[in-house]
């Protein structure tokens, strides 16, 4: 098994915690060896991004998207066909899936789309106002004293 050493990371970053662990999820899950449905993540523009998995044969109603904890689940839910077919060859998959995708802080699902057999599913990143950069005033010390001043005079 690999361990990777995040101590350096740690020592002049903080709340970065849950790095460790999303990658650790990621070294130890290999479940998904299959690589049923094959997707694609791209982006979109400036902090927006989308993924499109390949659901041939899936309607709407046989698929399921939900967000919970920062971690965006997909499945697939193929209904039985009544019909008995007797085939000489299948190669169209026509199985069950759940695929997982962690997102990092502030990434919303802002829709989802399913066209010729693509589900697209549209992500952006909504920093709240809060969180932006700004910039901080550097009083000098004359500047201080002045303002002291000021206030004083009107109390």
């Amino acid at each position: 098994m690999t361990t990777i050493d995040l101590t350096p990371l740690y020592r002049s970053s903080i709340g970065f915690d849950r790095m460790g662990s999303l990658l650790d999820n990621a070294l130890r899950s290999q479940k998904d060896v299959t690589g049923f449905p094959p997707y694609d993540i791209e982006t979109t523009g400036e902090d927006r991004y989308a993924i499109t998995l390949a659901v041939a044969g899936f309607e709407e109603s046989d698929l399921d998207i939900q967000v919970e904890k920062g971690v965006l689940r997909v499945r697939g839910k193929k209904t039985d066909d009544s019909e008995e077919k007797s085939y000489l060859y299948r190669g169209i998959a026509n199985r069950s899936f759940e695929r997982k995708f962690n997102l990092a802080d502030f990434i919303e699902v802002s829709g989802a789309e399913l066209k010729n057999g693509l589900l697209t599913i549209s992500l952006v990143k909504e920093i709240p106002e809060a969180m932006k950069p700004r910039t901080i005033e550097i009083a000098s010390a004359g500047a201080t004293l002045e303002h002291k001043k000021k206030t004083e005079k009107v109390a």
